[in-house]
């Protein structure tokens, strides 16, 4: 354990350590992933800067920014963030996309119903059309803050973006190049206060994206494997147990006598559905998300959206049950001095019931999404040994450094795959566990 936990270390400071060494030849290419604008009803024009010749070697620079579509040097930090990152359309190969429903909301419009097929996707999942005064940029809905355009559908030419600074904090602006104008646009309405850079736009998306595609796929699929073992163990019903209920049943009793009973105790069947239900989606989207071609490779459970409201159902079960032994404990805690319990003990108590959802939700997104990102920087060897192309040795040596570390990533990936799924259930029976244990005295 103490020589994988060293190669484990080495491996992540490696890959950070590379991503780092891609991104200092250029500091100020600004990011491919839409992140956040600013509200701004300026138009500019669209001019490019030098020649020709010049665009076609270094990519459009227009007056509100560069290119979207602009060759430059290969970035492993950008590249890791744009695979790992959700977006409204998934990548097959090439210019091949599967196109997912949309469902978009504007106050000042109503709903628009649609697929991202209607922006014609092109290079880099860029939409060539808008739709209702929405576009697509790097497979992400953005919307049009022109009201002129809210409503229209208009052919647009290019994309740029630009970073600015507002009140201490670096933004990335994104602009639509239509008829020679750069035209603002909105990313989609966030309700996380600014914490990540969103906040309130012009726009409300309530898309299937690709990593909702994922999670009904998982769901489905597990329906499907559990019924089939139902049906199978009601009609082998006082047999040993064969095929997909063989394989199936170990993980339940798994659940139900190592981690169910002795966390929870005498009370444990009634946690047995919400925690069979949590081990086998976690694990599904896990190992769905090691497949590196569709319909796999959505990082799931590295997007800490999707592991806080996990973690929030743990909580909302974890407080509901909570009887009075638990809440006596976790407010006013017995024999101690009550100035002691006002001061320190119960904050600490309170602040606790908070941290152990919070611990819960950051332990999954960031195992799980570390994996994603040191596997897609060990690929990047190959781009940055080979110059991007332009080094056929280069690239020979980076593929002869990335095969090795990467099959060995992503064999300790299928650890972890299966460590985070029974440590999020195992954590979640401990709390209930807590909740529901009477008193000892």
């Amino acid at each position: 354990m103490i020589v994988i936990r060293k190669f484990w270390i080495a491996l992540i400071f490696s890959a950070f350590s590379l991503a780092g060494f891609a991104q200092a030849g250029h500091e100020n290419h600004s990011s491919n992933q839409p992140e956040t604008t600013t509200h701004s009803g300026e138009q500019h024009q669209a001019h490019p800067e030098g020649t020709a010749e010049d665009e076609h070697s270094a990519g459009h620079a227009y007056a509100c920014g560069h290119s979207v579509n602009a060759e430059s040097e290969f970035n492993a930090g950008d590249n890791a963030v744009h695979h790992v990152s959700d977006a409204n359309a998934i990548h097959i190969i090439g210019d091949t996309y599967l196109h997912l429903p949309c469902f978009l909301y504007a106050p000042d419009h109503g709903w628009t119903i649609t697929t991202t097929a209607a922006f014609d996707a092109h290079h880099h999942g860029n939409g060539a059309i808008s739709k209702d005064g929405y576009v697509l940029v790097h497979g992400n809905v953005l919307r049009f803050q022109n009201p002129a355009l809210a409503s229209a559908e208009v052919e647009v030419s290019d994309y740029t973006h630009e970073e600015v600074t507002v009140d201490g904090k670096t933004k990335t602006n994104y602009y639509a190049i239509v008829d020679g104008q750069c035209e603002p646009l909105d990313v989609e309405t966030t309700f996380d206060g600014g914490v990540m850079g969103g906040g309130i736009t012009s726009f409300y998306d309530f898309s299937i994206s690709r990593n909702v595609f994922t999670m009904i796929l998982t769901a489905l699929l597990l329906f499907l494997m559990f019924r089939a073992a139902a049906r199978a163990a009601v009609r082998r019903d006082g047999q040993a147990p064969k095929g997909l209920q063989n394989f199936l049943e170990p993980f339940v009793i798994f659940i139900r006598d190592e981690v169910a009973k002795p966390s929870i105790g005498p009370k444990y069947e009634k946690y047995m559905p919400f925690l069979l239900a949590v081990f086998f989606f976690i694990l599904g989207l896990n190992l769905i998300g090691q497949i590196p071609f569709f319909p796999g490779s959505a990082n799931v459970t590295g997007n800490i959206s999707v592991t806080m409201v996990l973690a929030i159902l743990t909580f909302i079960i974890t407080t509901v049950s909570g009887n009075r032994h638990y809440w006596q404990h976790a407010l006013w805690m017995p024999g101690v001095p009550a100035l002691l319990k006002i001061l320190i003990i119960t904050p600490i108590e309170i602040l606790g019931l908070f941290l152990k959802p919070f611990t819960l939700l950051l332990r999954l997104f960031a195992n799980i999404a570390a994996g994603h990102i040191v596997v897609l920087s060990f690929v990047s060897l190959i781009f940055i040994f080979g110059g991007a192309g332009e080094s056929l040795n280069g690239s020979i040596a980076g593929i002869v450094a990335s095969i090795p570390l990467t099959l060995f990533m992503m064999a300790l990936e299928l650890l972890v795959a299966f460590l985070q799924a029974y440590i999020f259930t195992m954590l979640s029976a401990v709390y209930f566990g807590s909740a529901v244990e009477e008193a000892h005295h």
